[in-house]
């Protein structure tokens, strides 16, 4: 059902992927939108039991778009740097496909956004409370169950052995 990755070489690892995935601060999600457009939204995620879990108003284009159709894309960059003098870029990206669904448990919901909390305000745990306690009923909680991760890198950086380093 999905493709293979032509430029196999420069396939990241599972273990890759995941690093890419746990690192990351920005993803864009796309959804399927109005009208059968293609919609694309950078966002804030967290990467967690082989999930990614989102946040979200409780009204808006990307809420209509998962409502309609739960198929998704998201996609994450790790590495951009354009190398002028090479016409070329030196990049490393992950792409998954998956499906959405807004999470209506409210302890799967609780988790989710702690988790999202610890991730971009690590060790606030009172202010976190206090964010939850002022926001929570009104933001939604998206879950992205991933059916197809790859990951690839340039040339360049597939050539350099050892961890991911960043850019």
């Amino acid at each position: 059902m999905f493709r293979k990755m032509r430029r196999f070489k420069q396939q990241l690892t599972d273990d890759e992927v995941n690093i890419v995935l746990s690192r990351g601060k920005t993803g864009v999600l796309a959804v399927i939108g109005d009208e059968g457009y293609p919609y694309a939204v950078p966002i804030n995620y967290v990467y967690a039991e082989g999930k990614i879990f989102m946040h979200s108003a409780r009204s808006g284009h990307k809420i209509d778009a998962i409502s309609s159709c739960d198929k998704a894309s998201f996609c994450v960059i790790d590495a951009d740097e354009v190398v002028p003098s090479d016409y070329s870029t030196n990049y490393r990206s992950v792409i998954a496909f998956g499906r959405v669904r807004i999470l209506d448990d409210e302890s799967q919901k609780m988790a989710a956004i702690r988790l999202l909390g610890d991730k971009y305000n690590p060790g606030h745990d009172d202010a976190l409370a206090a964010e939850i306690e002022h926001g929570f009923a009104h933001l939604h909680m998206i879950e992205f169950s991933i059916e197809h991760v790859t990951g690839k890198q340039s040339k360049e950086l597939a050539r350099v052995k050892g961890p991911l380093d960043e850019l």
